[in-house]
């Protein structure tokens, strides 16, 4: 995470192509599209319902074309948390990066209440009488077995995520070949009528939802540029990693959103009361295999969701550790613990903000906590990352791109317009939740929390602004000294 340059002996650049392309579709491809199918149909009101898987993968690779130049230019360890620093410390100091960490720690601990809330769903499938009492204590276990687990430590993280990864590709490869065993195209593409009205506000308003559950389904494509000082040649390495995951993620969608289709009407997704609509997989599976494949497999999901959890918290807690060591945070959250070396209140903040934004979702829906990681996520890390690519091109253009946007801006313009688009019908799409307002909320406090930051750290606009361009004479960053400080 942090952005400084890697000490001697340290970041060793040994992943590849192959290896980058799986991260980032291990992180990509998780719980995620087996609970969003109904969202989604429900969304359009339809089997077209794919128009919003496709419309997600165009914003994606649209927004990881801005990963893409950023990362290759600037590889080094920290992704966004380094371009928002490099784009905008000439006006605003440490700001951009700390307001990162700071919408990091909501959106972060949110999406993986997601995953908690569709451990609940998929169990109740295995357990019908499961209330909502017993799922919220259920979830809430969940959560607190995952902290308890991390707080002893963790030495085979690798090895935990392989089998995450073999689980979900298990899970997702079964569901796609018992839908194409029994597919029926009648299904799949009997439209209701005015299902493609562009005339018509609903069909927009299905579509900005569809495009949020899209993105949401779609987040993980820029997993490597986090890994930059890892990655071998990221100049070439770094954008096709993004572009291939989000290319090969986008055809497995395809086939799994399709396929179900075809099988379960899309009617029962629907209707609250059908197990479709909360365990689309297992009920792919009943119709097609049996019941007992149906148990097997909902006990793969189970497994992809508490896995997804718990790598996900793991790295999560080291967002504001990296930040706070490298003076961009708040020094409390830089203590580690004293046995086993991690840091202890990244994790602890996460895990509660994971408990809340989970009774979140069990007490509303999931798509309203969708909408709201989402657009906690949109300021900052998506708009303010595109402001920071047209910034860093005008203000240094000497600087070494290895890779240079393809139809530069229209991907960035095109990006840009995408979450706008779902940020501006945030709150139609949630009535009453109100996610717009709640993300201007936490990022005011967030401005907030700068101003105390700095002045307890002495620095902008409470002392001097510090000026690092740390990428000036290569593809790595670079020892050239103490930072510049202005007055």
């Amino acid at each position: 995470m942090s952005g400084s340059p890697p000490p001697t002996g340290g970041f060793v650049r040994s992943v590849g192509l192959f290896q980058a392309t799986a991260i980032n579709m291990s992180q990509m491809c998780g719980i995620g599209p087996f609970v969003t199918i109904p969202l989604m149909v429900a969304a359009f009101g339809g089997p077209q319902a794919v128009i919003g898987f496709v419309a997600g993968a165009v914003l994606a690779l649209c927004d990881g074309l801005v990963w893409a130049e950023l990362g290759a230019s600037m590889p080094g360890s920290g992704g966004s948390y380094v371009y928002l620093r490099q784009a905008f410390q000439y006006r605003t100091g440490r700001l951009m990066p700390f307001l990162f960490v700071w919408t990091a720690m909501l959106f972060i601990p949110l999406i993986m209440s997601t995953g908690v809330v569709g451990f609940v769903q998929y169990l109740g499938y295995l357990a019908p009488g499961l209330g909502q009492t017993a799922g919220d204590l259920v979830g809430l276990g969940v959560i607190a077995l995952v902290v308890i687990l991390l707080w002893r430590g963790i030495e085979h993280i690798a090895r935990i995520t392989a089998v995450m990864w073999t689980v979900m590709i298990a899970a997702v490869v079964l569901v796609i070949a018992a839908a194409a065993g029994h597919f029926s195209p009648h299904m799949a593409f009997t439209y209701p009528a005015h299902a493609f009205d562009l005339t018509s506000d609903h069909f927009w308003l299905g579509f900005a939802a569809g495009l949020t559950i899209g993105i949401y389904d779609y987040l993980g494509y820029n997993t490597t540029a986090y890994m930059g000082a890892e990655i071998k040649d990221p100049g070439r390495t770094l954008p096709r990693s993004i572009i291939f995951s989000i290319l090969g993620i986008m055809v497995i969608y395809l086939l799994l959103q399709i396929g179900t289709l075809g099988v379960v009407d899309w009617h029962r997704m629907t209707d609250p009361r059908d197990i479709a609509s909360t365990s689309v997989a297992s009920a792919v599976l009943e119709e097609t295999w049996g019941r007992g494949a149906a148990d097997t497999v909902t006990v793969l999901i189970l497994v992809t969701a508490f896995a997804s959890v718990f790598t996900g918290l793991l790295g999560g807690s080291r967002v504001p550790y990296d930040a706070a060591r490298d003076r961009v945070f708040f020094r409390p959250y830089e203590k580690l613990h004293p046995e086993h070396r991690f840091p202890m209140l990244g994790l602890a903040t996460m895990g509660v903000i994971t408990a809340v934004g989970f009774l979140i979702g069990r007490h509303t829906d999931l798509a309203t906590l969708i909408q709201l990681l989402t657009t906690v996520m949109v300021i900052v890390q998506a708009l303010a990352q595109i402001i920071a690519l047209t910034v860093l091109r005008r203000r240094r253009p000497t600087l070494p791109r290895p890779y240079r946007m393809w139809l530069y801006p229209l991907p960035s313009v095109v990006a840009f317009t995408g979450w706008c688009v779902i940020y501006g019908y945030a709150d139609e799409n949630s009535p009453g939740r109100r996610p717009v307002e709640w993300s201007l909320a936490w990022l005011a406090l967030g401005c907030a929390a700068f101003l105390v930051w700095a002045r307890l750290e002495k620095v902008w606009p409470f002392g001097p602004q510090e000026i690092s361009e740390e990428y000036g004479a290569g593809a790595a960053p670079i020892e050239a000294g103490p930072p510049v400080r202005r007055p």
